[in-house]
């Protein structure tokens, strides 16, 4: 029997947008408002279309973002963007420049994790991403790729600590054993990034939350 990569990409792709589409239905009956996109180019044009010129726009921490290249994109086009991830920021700018972000008419960021059912988990290590996706922002869109996709809550803590906490530990040089090994050891550290769990499982009132989800593998 021939076999071709071609075919195996086809059944990869079938496979992760069933999940995505299943994921979507699960979220909407949580009254979160849901898009999908078949990929990042996609997701970025969607995005630029339902973001006004004149709106300002928070960025968290979130790599996903970045990768949709949505920070140069809405800057070129003349949105004012504000994002932390700046080279020489004093504790007290960055402290700083994080709330103005929660401020922002348009709140950019990914989740760690999103079960089949529609919970929404995140690990922070000074929770003002969380705190943002909560209540803050008006309007708040969280972008995932399919491989944030989990079946349960326990699946999604487990996948923000070991995968998406060692990547970013290793991102931030935290002097964390994960960081060295690139294994979560649920540690005691002082830098431990690791601190603040937050489970979504409805949309908090007060808050547009519009989750878009990518058939594409973006992000830690």
């Amino acid at each position: 029997m021939k076999t071709s990569s071609v075919r195996f990409h086809h059944i990869q792709d079938w496979s992760h947008k069933e999940r995505l589409q299943r994921c979507a239905k699960a979220l909407q009956k949580r009254d979160f408002a849901t898009s999908y996109c078949d990929n990042r180019a996609k997701a970025a044009e969607y995005l630029l279309k339902k973001i006004p010129k004149s709106g300002s726009v928070g960025i968290g921490g979130s790599v996903t973002v970045r990768e949709l290249g949505l920070i140069e994109k809405l800057t070129k086009r003349g949105n004012h963007v504000i994002h932390h991830w700046k080279k020489g920021l004093t504790k007290t700018a960055s402290r700083e420049i994080r709330q103005k972000e929660g401020q922002a008419d348009y709140y950019l960021c990914s989740a760690n994790a999103i079960t089949l059912e529609g919970d929404i988990i995140n690990i922070d290590g000074i929770g003002n991403r969380v705190a943002h996706m909560i209540y803050g922002p008006k309007n708040v869109i969280i972008i995932a790729g399919y491989n944030k996709i989990v079946l349960t809550i326990d699946e999604g803590i487990t996948r923000s600590k070991d995968i998406a906490g060692v990547m970013n530990a290793r991102r931030v040089e935290a002097k964390t054993p994960c960081a060295k090994t690139g294994i979560c050891t649920d540690c005691r550290s002082t830098q431990r990034i690791c601190r603040v769990v937050t489970i979504m499982q409805y949309c908090p009132w007060q808050t547009d939350i519009e989750i878009v989800l990518v058939n594409e593998h973006l992000g830690f």
